[in-house]
């Protein structure tokens, strides 16, 4: 219900000033003016809307709304369609719910084990015709199965967490067929049995706990992870560390036991190993939904701001928010979080979101796709100069994924900018699209993806690719960065076009020049120049040679040489050389 208008006069003061009007009579000249009315109060709370469908175990069919949902995104790549599918607690048997494009499945529980699910959360390829490298923009969450033969099945790329989710078997992490798969993420998770990747290129695995882990391709990162295998880089490919520094898991919706919506706010962590519940009620805080402004698609970006502003969080239901200004976040521990892919649209080259120099704000759940006139910059984390320590309470960004084409043309100079201390990015896909529409080397124009001038800053799980000049690029002191998975831009016309001064080509990954601390454990990027297959790298990291500036386990790769690089990291590693995609490794620099 909306609150009561503090500014509303009543009717007989009303009735009072609106008497000299009513008898044709003047205001005496020196009449005092009169005071504005206050805004209407926006209410907090409310329905989540038509593509937020929420089921408990006494919903009848179940499996057919399912399998609705999926037949329409299944393939929908760049469609319109946004799905979240959440689950009250309760036990639900015999069900299949395949996930397609633009949809979230979760549990409504505190604890993954408070919804079981007898059956599966399946992602193949049959639509791709076996192939899994575009599963993209789909997720699970705080459920636990019991998978119909023993083992789920979950053949995902980029930007499909698989968060907080407890299974009773296995977990098979390629499509059926056994065909390539390009991923991925899982976080607060507990498989009982064996972890299989096969055909998976790339994984980071964090603060979880597996049965096993069966085998590597290029790139397999593990932080925190009970049961994780030894470290053994480059063969198998296992960069293994014993804990996460420092970790805040994502902000979830749930259900208390009147049925009430709640928000609850993970506790931060330092040195984490293993899941964050399973031992009694899970540490954090929780925000009843009343403090939240349930976002519908079309609502402006002013009454968002005015929601803000008002005190409230933002829960954005799924669908498409055209914006023609930033959200501004200017609130310490502001939660802004989106539930089915909720897309954010920066209309005339505005930046989408920007967050002040406060503690504790929480960005989680949500997709930016770059418009066509070019902003200079998609999200913003703390202004220019920045400087207050946030130790205590980071600011993080969680499955927050950034897309420049693809859906039609986009443009923009610099995706993501970090300029607050110790904000900690935790899984995000940005993307400078290489298929779809809209896609050019000038036609979806982005010189560069992730820019973090802030010190102290942590990435876990860090997936940036296809950007025209530097995909990442670090100038802050004592970052750190645990996985990254890099692609170089695809349809780079010629040498010229990548020429960067003397350099052969912009590394992946640069580290400025006066950088004193920084450090890196398994950081991967990969060139396919399909367009002119001679480009040359120089290579895929660049930073200084000074002892504080550490990597642990770097590889570069050729796919099928398409482009070659000449060195993993500055003027150290091996070339990459033929058609043979044997990635070429520096297990430590310096």
């Amino acid at each position: 219900m909306p609150l009561p208008d503090i500014g509303r006069r009543t009717v007989l003061g009303a009735a009072a000033a609106s008497a000299p009007a009513l008898l044709g009579l003047s205001a005496p000249a020196n009449a005092a003016p009169k005071t504005p009315r206050k805004p209407r109060l926006l209410p907090g709370g409310g329905d989540l809307g038509p593509n937020v469908l929420v089921f408990d175990p006494s919903t009848p069919g179940i499996q057919a709304r399912l399998d609705e949902v999926f037949r329409q995104q299944e393939s929908a790549q760049f469609g319109t369609g946004r799905y979240a599918l959440l689950f009250k607690p309760g036990t639900y048997h015999g069900l299949n719910a395949q996930l397609g494009f633009y949809t979230s499945i979760a549990g409504l529980g505190l604890s993954p084990d408070d919804t079981t699910i007898n059956g599966d959360v399946t992602v193949d390829a049959g639509w791709f015709g076996g192939n899994a490298t575009q599963n993209f923009w789909r997720s699970a969450e705080n459920l636990a199965l019991v998978p119909a033969n023993g083992t789920n099945r979950w053949a995902v790329a980029q930007a499909a967490p698989f968060r907080r989710m407890h299974v009773r078997g296995g977990l098979d992490l390629e499509p059926s067929g056994y065909g390539w798969a390009s991923g991925g993420y899982i976080a607060d998770s507990r498989i009982d049995g064996q972890v299989g990747p096969y055909s998976q290129q790339q994984w980071y695995t964090r603060d979880s706990a597996i049965g096993s882990w069966l085998n590597g391709v290029w790139n397999m990162v593990f932080s925190g992870v009970e049961g994780a295998p030894a470290q053994s880089f480059p063969n198998p490919p296992y960069t293994t560390l014993d804990t996460t520094p420092v970790s805040r898991e994502k902000p979830f919706l749930y259900v208390d036991r009147a049925g009430a919506f709640h928000v609850f706010l993970p506790a931060k962590r330092t040195d984490a190993r293993g899941v964050t519940w399973g031992n009694g009620a899970p540490r954090g805080t929780s925000l009843p939904l009343s403090r939240f402004y349930v976002a519908k698609p079309g609502v402006s970006a002013a009454t968002l701001n005015r929601a803000l502003a008002q005190g409230l969080h933002l829960l954005l239901t799924p669908g498409i928010y055209h914006l023609d200004r930033p959200v501004q976040v200017n609130r310490a521990d502001t939660v802004v979080l989106g539930l089915g892919y909720a897309t954010l649209v920066p209309d005339n080259g505005v930046t989408a979101l920007r967050v002040a120099d406060v503690d504790g704000v929480r960005l989680a759940g949500f997709l930016i796709d770059a418009g066509p006139v070019n902003s200079r910059t998609l999200l913003e984390v703390g202004p220019r100069g920045a400087h207050r320590d946030h130790s205590a309470n980071p600011t993080t960004v969680q499955d927050v994924f950034v897309r420049i084409g693809g859906a039609g043309p986009g443009r923009a100079t610099t995706s993501i900018v970090i300029n607050s201390r110790h904000t900690i990015v935790d899984h995000t896909w940005v993307w400078r699209a290489d298929h779809g529409d809209g896609v050019g080397w000038e036609t979806n124009r982005a010189d560069y993806g992730i820019v973090v001038n802030g010190d102290d800053v942590l990435c876990t799980g860090l997936f940036v690719e296809h950007f025209n000049k530097y995909d990442v690029q670090w100038y802050g002191q004592r970052g750190r960065t645990i996985f990254f998975q890099n692609e170089k831009a695809y349809d780079a016309p010629n040498q010229a076009a990548v020429q960067n001064g003397t350099v052969k080509g912009y590394a992946a990954y640069k580290v400025g020049d006066h950088v004193t601390a920084h450090e890196g454990w398994g950081l991967g990027s990969y060139c396919f120049y399909n367009v002119d297959p001679s480009i040359v790298q120089h290579h895929g990291f660049a930073a200084p040679n000074t002892p504080g500036v550490r990597f642990h386990d770097l590889l570069v790769v050729s796919l099928g040489g398409q482009g070659q690089y000449e060195h993993v990291i500055n003027e150290t590693g091996a070339a990459t050389s033929g058609t043979s995609t044997v990635p070429s490794t520096v297990v430590s620099y310096p």
